[in-house]
């Protein structure tokens, strides 16, 4: 599920029709629910996919009554992932009209940016090319916003003050929590296979911003930068014996079948609206990002559709080749990379405290051009610390998922 009507959740999507065509027996079929926030983007999303599998099917003169292309299903839902109502009123829409949920591709959110710091983005662009166009650090963003009040007033049904949910934190991170929990029992339905929960991260994961004393980012100026930093952790901390209490809370083991599995992804860097800019210097932003990718940045995918090789690539990979890459090398961050000439793979990418698979050692020597910032050698005392910090916040989400089930109650509808 890929909540976006355009830019990466709908490349995504397209990849993942494509990808099915090219790689699965005529007995499989593919049954795609998109969400969007209303109704009209649903309608206009389904038509744009309907007209991209009719593209597909011309290229690869493939004829449409061919059995793969004839059990592919589009199904749109709306869910506003800020409203935890609408969330719940989906989940429970879900648990009671399919069987099973193979995968789920938690890819919706928003930036919170509203502009450029255009000194010192010139600066940075003039004094290191490649470091400010992969790890920008100046985008201005919201500070402090918060969610509208989740219940009809901003009391809580027991009279108290309702809590703040901050709108970024809500987006990226907290509706999909929340949304996955509701649906854990369609996700411990597949069978064969664990249901997979495919993460949507991003090169920007600074650790310097993120802060488990507010995990909702609502005193950082750089609230994206710190959710994405708190996916990170979540992700590749959720297979720790120290995190397992927590989530076995969020995901509860079922009897007959392995536990859904996490993975965390990134597109790179692609070119997408999430940065607010005019027409004109969008075009210098495609331009700088192709140069930079000629001066050897394996991330600029630039492209949505490249931007979600590893996030498709996760989503398809049989479960054998997935636990053998983590029996050998450790869980780790996929990131959709590409050469000068474009072409794009899913590759492992650095994080600061884990290293690339969690396993001390394993980045000696990583060649500068694929390390993000702030990223050193992995050392004990860093996988240590990371560990320590991913039971915190599993242990924080935990407790910030039973609070906000206790102030929504049941759902009505």
């Amino acid at each position: 599920m890929a909540n976006d009507n355009s830019g990466l959740g709908y490349s995504i999507c397209c990849r993942l029709i494509d990808e099915f065509i090219r790689s699965r027996p005529s007995s499989h079929s593919l049954r795609l629910i998109i969400t969007t926030r209303d109704k009209a983007k649903s309608h206009d999303t389904v038509a744009k996919l309907k007209d991209h599998i009719f593209r597909t099917r011309k290229h690869h003169k493939v004829h449409e009554k061919t059995p793969l292309v004839a059990k592919i299903y589009l199904q749109a839902e709306q869910v506003d992932l800020c409203n935890l109502r609408s969330v719940q009123r989906l989940s429970n829409k879900l648990l009671h009209s399919i069987p099973k949920i193979d995968t789920i591709v938690l890819n919706a959110g928003t930036g919170g940016i509203t502009g450029i710091d255009w000194p010192l983005a010139i600066w940075k662009i003039l004094t290191d090319f490649l470091s400010a166009l992969t790890y920008p650090t100046f985008k201005l963003s919201d500070v402090g916003k918060r969610t509208r009040p989740q219940n009809s007033s901003t009391l809580a049904p027991g009279g108290e003050e309702e809590p703040a949910l901050g709108t970024v934190f809500c987006s990226n991170v907290f509706g999909h929590y929340m949304f996955v929990h509701g649906v854990t029992p369609l996700l411990s339905n597949s069978v064969g296979t664990p249901g997979r929960i495919v993460w949507i991260s991003s090169l920007e994961a600074y650790p310097s911003v993120f802060s488990t004393a507010d995990i909702q980012g609502l005193s950082s100026p750089s609230a994206y930068e710190s959710s994405k930093r708190l996916t990170d952790i979540l992700a590749l901390s959720s297979s720790l014996a120290s995190t397992q209490p927590y989530v076995r809370r969020f995901l509860p083991p079922p009897r007959d079948h392995r536990p859904p599995k996490q993975y965390v992804t990134h597109p790179g860097i692609c070119a997408t609206d999430i940065v607010p800019l005019p027409w004109i210097l969008t075009y210098v932003m495609m331009a700088a990002f192709y140069l930079a990718r000629w001066l050897g940045s394996p991330w600029h995918t630039v492209s949505p559709y490249k931007g979600a090789c590893a996030p498709v690539w996760v989503a398809l990979a049989s479960q054998e080749e997935l636990d053998s890459l983590e029996q050998n090398e450790g869980a780790g961050k996929w990131g959709s990379e590409v050469n000068v000439q474009g072409e794009e793979r899913a590759a492992r990418t650095e994080v600061q405290g884990w290293g690339l698979g969690g396993k001390v050692g394993d980045n000696v020597g990583s060649p500068k051009r694929r390390r993000p910032k702030e990223v050193d050698d992995l050392t004990k005392e860093d996988r240590e610390r990371f560990e320590e910090l991913g039971r915190e916040c599993w242990q924080s989400m935990e407790r910030l998922r039973v609070e906000w089930e206790g102030l929504l109650g049941e759902d009505d509808d």
